[in-house]
């Protein structure tokens, strides 16, 4: 009976042994997913934590690009503004030269006196001294012939003018250079060069003529060099100079019609 219960009593404990053991086995199961849900909780924390610290410090990186961008393009826009400003200052001083130099171009440029000025009024003083206001139609400075001094004289009293600058103290134009004559279609005109080797100084003497009947006083008697060139005008223009000892034709035929240099002229004999 003892044995019986001896081994009524060893199936107990080892059964009870068994679910001591199933016990413990589940409670250290349990234990250890306990253990392994809060390493897993804290290593999500971690994690989380970790997550935030970097979207934090992702946020102050684009914050700071942002505001760096912001200054890059506040420095920009400020830098566009002034090269504007300046861009605005240099147009309207170019503008302003510019217009100074319309206006300066606008004016009348006042020309320097022509070293031949003083000639030119000795002349003319010499002359209506002695011959009076009328004697000179005008008197100016000829700026296309070397600033010659040029004396336009009156038909009526160019034999007289012509006489005081040959012989007048002062001026004593004692050389003929060049003698010539244009018609104008409105008026005829005589062109006299002089020359004074004693003063070395020049003279142009102009007179208009009327086309229609033109002739004035002939000055051979004051310089023997007119005398050609005095016929080669009655010549070609048809200009009668009174008192010419020899005025006849010198490069046409004496039998020719006409004027050959007159704007008027027309050939009498039709060509072959």
């Amino acid at each position: 009976g003892t044995e019986e219960v001896t081994e009524e009593e060893k199936a107990k404990a080892k059964a009870k042994a068994a679910a001591a053991a199933k016990a413990k086995a589940a409670a250290l199961a349990k234990q250890k997913r306990e253990g392994t849900e809060e390493v897993m909780e804290e290593e999500k924390a971690k994690a989380k934590a970790k997550a935030a610290v970097a979207a934090k410090a992702k946020a102050a990186a684009l914050a700071k690009q942002k505001a760096s961008q912001g200054d890059g393009d506040s420095g920009d826009e400020k830098a566009k503004a002034i090269a504007a400003a300046k861009a605005k200052a240099a147009a309207a001083a170019r503008a302003k030269t510019k217009g100074a130099e319309g206006k300066k171009e606008d004016e009348p440029k006042q020309e320097e006196p022509s070293v031949n000025q003083p000639h030119l009024n000795q002349y003319v003083e010499a002359i209506r001294e002695k011959l009076g206001e009328g004697a000179l139609v005008d008197s100016y400075i000829n700026k296309l012939s070397k600033d010659v001094p040029t004396l336009v004289v009156d038909p009526a009293k160019y034999y007289e003018v012509m006489e005081s600058l040959r012989f007048h103290e002062g001026l004593a134009f004692d050389y003929i250079s060049e003698l010539h004559a244009t018609d104008f279609v409105t008026h005829m005109e005589v062109y006299v060069h002089l020359f004074s080797y004693g003063k070395k100084q020049s003279v142009a003497v102009k007179v208009k003529l009327d086309r229609e009947a033109p002739q004035v006083e002939s000055v051979t008697a004051l310089w023997k060099g007119a005398d050609w060139p005095e016929r080669e005008a009655y010549d070609l223009l048809g200009i009668v100079f009174k008192g010419h000892p020899n005025l006849t034709r010198i490069l046409m035929p004496d039998d020719w019609v006409g004027y050959p240099l007159r704007k008027d002229y027309e050939p009498y004999d039709v060509e072959v």
